[in-house]
């Protein structure tokens, strides 16, 4: 199925404000300029806009215009905002990115299993363990739990690649959401063996639930990050009647 025009037009957008063709604080072209510039609606504009404003990109000011609120953070700080793929978080960060599958395999849910992850016993998983290299170092250790139901056939050589991007353009699958927490951890062995940590020995740790189009959780992973190599970043919208977000904790206005 072609993507909707909305999104070709969002992604545009994107990229352009991410490269810094539009930079911060610069109003986009107005509507009218935009429908031309894209050949489309008002209504696909307003669409692209608004999955631009709710990722933080932009800010509507009525009677202005549309303001670029978008900042690159540091380099190599990977977000817990949004759901994107190792790959993805590498090129907005222009990192040479490269993965190591340490363990790929199958195996059911036991009640352990069930109670880490959210998976019913009995689930039918596919394991696998992944070690995330940035400019040739290994800095994170990704812990994957893929219901087979769903992420069906999936390979050892898939892993490697991009999991999401088999998922999305292979299988057609639509993810949708993602339950995350994160937490600092003291390292593990397995830390230990495959990252290279330096003088550290506690990592940024996002436990994470993701569900597709249907209500279903298909993905459960835990990511555990080098500190130096992780950003807090989302975006939060104070509304009338107090702040209504989305359950995170740690950002606080005065």
């Amino acid at each position: 199925m072609p993507k909707a025009k909305f999104e070709e037009i969002y992604k545009d957008l994107k990229h352009k404000i991410e490269s810094g063709e539009y930079e911060f604080q610069q109003l986009l072209p107005s509507e009218k300029n935009l429908v031309i510039l894209y050949g489309c609606s008002r209504n696909t504009i307003r669409r692209a806009v608004a999955s631009l404003a709710s990722e933080g990109y932009v800010q509507s000011l009525h009677g202005i215009g549309v303001r670029v609120i978008f900042q690159p953070v540091e380099q190599a700080a990977f977000t817990i905002g949004g759901i994107e793929s190792f790959q993805e978080s590498a090129e907005r960060n222009h990192l040479n990115a490269t993965t190591k599958v340490a363990c790929f395999m199958e195996l059911t849910a036991d009640e352990r299993i069930s109670q880490r992850s959210g998976f019913p016993v009995g689930s039918s998983l596919y394991y696998i363990q992944r070690i995330r290299y940035l400019d040739g170092k290994p800095l994170i250790l990704d812990i994957n739990m893929f219901l087979k139901d769903v992420a069906k056939d999936l390979t050892e050589e898939i892993a490697a690649s991009s999991i999401y991007d088999y998922l999305e353009n292979t299988l057609g699958i639509t993810i949708v959401t993602s339950k995350r927490k994160m937490t600092v951890e003291l390292t593990t062995q397995i830390d230990e063996k495959y990252l290279e940590l330096d003088d550290y020995n506690c990592l940024a740790v996002i436990s994470s639930q993701t569900f597709n189009s249907d209500g279903i959780m298909f993905e459960y992973t835990q990511s555990r990050h080098r500190p130096d190599y992780f950003c807090f970043q989302d975006t939060a919208v104070r509304k009338k009647g107090g702040l209504q977000g989305n359950g995170n904790r740690g950002n606080y206005g005065v």
